[in-house]
């Protein structure tokens, strides 16, 4: 089996699938095709997709000391000076004070992602990662996905099976539970904005999932949730309960809608220490870790050493594989003499963004779209494909990116095609046909701090019609676990 072909005779039955959706929503209004059969990779892809996720980590940590360096002014290099004051301005352009200082606040230093999910292309050269997204959408639906395929596929499933027998179920909570090591059994809630509202009937089974596995983890409206005293509270049959974990559903550019971050953020300033009478918040509330920037100041020629020193050379060379190569949009005025770092138009360099304008069609092989800290920062919002663009709309994405800098900052990033591949769908009769489409991969690494590693419990695959371009999310596109196929 290659590239996702399967046996279209085998799988899930149409009715099977039809049924198990009808009794649970995993996504609030929205819609997909479904498939028979999990999508296949082989040995090589699996071995990739395992070692990115320690890469990624690696990533993380190291992008922390950039940060926290830069914002500080201490000096990157072991043997040699570099400055980069700008990283930290990048960073925290147009974010609110009280968000900055949380970030980098002690209480938080060392706080990562519990829950890291890449998005990987699959393209005739390998993977291309196009996000690396620390408050990913998925979780339930791809536990829910794993739990419904893993009975045609069994343990070839990714996720299906983990060290010791922890599903992605178990590995989410062992992210959060780890955040109140000495509560028992801690209670924990998943906080949904309305921002994020269609992701909220996948944070509902997981809950009721862990509820019917002894862990007390209920899904709230932020509104729900009430400072008292030191703690914060939920009502439960009428009672109020103190909350030991929470985990928080919304990105920051969302922060001013949601009516108890602003006190999450003001405890964090009241000096207390992680893990005493300090309320755990997680993914943290650390706004640099959720700019796309991050995989342009990976490629950055100035940062080159730092990443180098910072990252073993396995990390650095698998990013360096799969991130590609992305720029910052940073509209500046130059001397005469000098040029941005940028792609090249008419094969010479360009001293203004401007002159991306005339880039040919070939030379638009970009995709420019926001850093973060922004409502079109998540999913495809503002993306732009220049390749797939007419001028005009080349030229106003262009003219936007450079009006929105003071505040919002976009990346330009090397656009790598996704290869065709064929897999088995039912249409709406019930009828199984082969699509031919691209496909885009999430696999959901979870975070283990005490090893300083990770564990691969679940990739879930969107596979899209081959006409589109851009791969998300959409009606006529296909979500499914995947397999190992050798």
């Amino acid at each position: 089996m290659n590239d996702g072909v399967m046996n279209e005779t085998e799988g899930l039955s149409f009715e099977v699938l039809k049924s198990t959706f009808g009794e649970q929503d995993l996504f609030k209004d929205k819609t997909w095709l479904l498939s028979p059969r999990a999508f296949g990779l082989n040995r090589t892809q699996m071995k990739e997709i395992e070692v990115l996720g320690q890469a990624c980590y690696d990533f993380y940590r190291a992008l922390e000391l950039l940060y926290v360096w830069s914002s500080e002014g201490k000096n990157l290099l072991r043997n040699r000076e570099l400055l980069a004051p700008w990283v930290a301005e990048y960073l925290n352009r147009g974010k609110p004070e009280s968000l900055v200082a949380y970030g980098l606040g002690k209480c938080v230093r060392g706080t990562l992602p519990p829950v890291i999910r890449p998005d990987l292309l699959l393209t005739d050269s390998g993977f291309a990662m196009t996000e690396l997204d620390s408050v990913p959408g998925g979780i339930g639906l791809t536990a829910f996905l794993n739990a419904l395929y893993g009975r045609i596929h069994g343990s070839d499933l990714v996720g299906c099976e983990g060290a010791k027998g922890e599903d992605m179920v178990d590995a989410f909570y062992r992210v959060l539970a780890a955040k109140a090591p000495n509560i028992h059994v801690p209670y924990i809630v998943i906080l949904v904005s309305d921002e994020a509202e269609t992701y909220r009937p996948e944070m509902e089974w997981i809950a009721k999932e862990l509820r019917h596995r002894g862990r007390r983890v209920h899904v709230f409206h932020p509104d729900a949730v009430m400072p008292l005293g030191d703690s914060i509270c939920v009502g439960i049959d009428g009672d109020p309960q103190a909350v030991d974990v929470v985990y928080r559903f919304w990105e920051l550019f969302d922060l001013s809608n949601v009516s108890i971050a602003e006190y999450l953020l003001g405890q964090s300033n009241s000096g207390g220490v992680m893990g005493e009478n300090l309320l755990p918040v997680v993914p943290p509330m650390r706004a640099f870790q959720e700019e796309k920037l991050g995989m342009a100041l990976f490629h950055h020629r100035i940062l080159e050493d730092f990443w180098r020193e910072h990252l073993s050379k396995k990390s650095y060379a698998i990013l360096k594989q799969t991130i590609p190569q992305t720029w910052v949009v940073d509209p500046v005025d130059l001397p005469p003499n000098a040029v941005l770092d940028a792609p090249f138009v008419n094969q010479k360099p360009i001293a203004s963004w401007e002159q991306l304008i005339d880039a040919g069609k070939r030379e638009r092989n970009l995709i420019l779209k926001i850093s973060g800290f922004h409502e079109s920062a998540w999913g495809a919002r503002s993306v732009v494909l220049g390749s797939d663009s007419s001028r005009e709309e080349w030229e106003e994405a262009i003219w936007r990116a450079v009006r929105m800098a003071s505040t919002s900052l976009h990346i330009l990033q090397v656009y790598k095609k996704p290869k065709r591949v064929v897999h088995p769908v039912y249409n709406a009769k019930g009828s199984v046909v082969s699509m031919e489409g691209r496909v885009r991969l999430c696999p959901y690494y979870f975070v283990n701090e005490a090893k300083q590693n990770v564990g691969l419990r679940g990739i879930l695959a969107t596979l899209c019609p081959a006409d589109k371009k851009i791969i998300h999310g959409m009606k006529d596109a296909s979500l499914m676990p995947c397999v190992s196929c050798d």
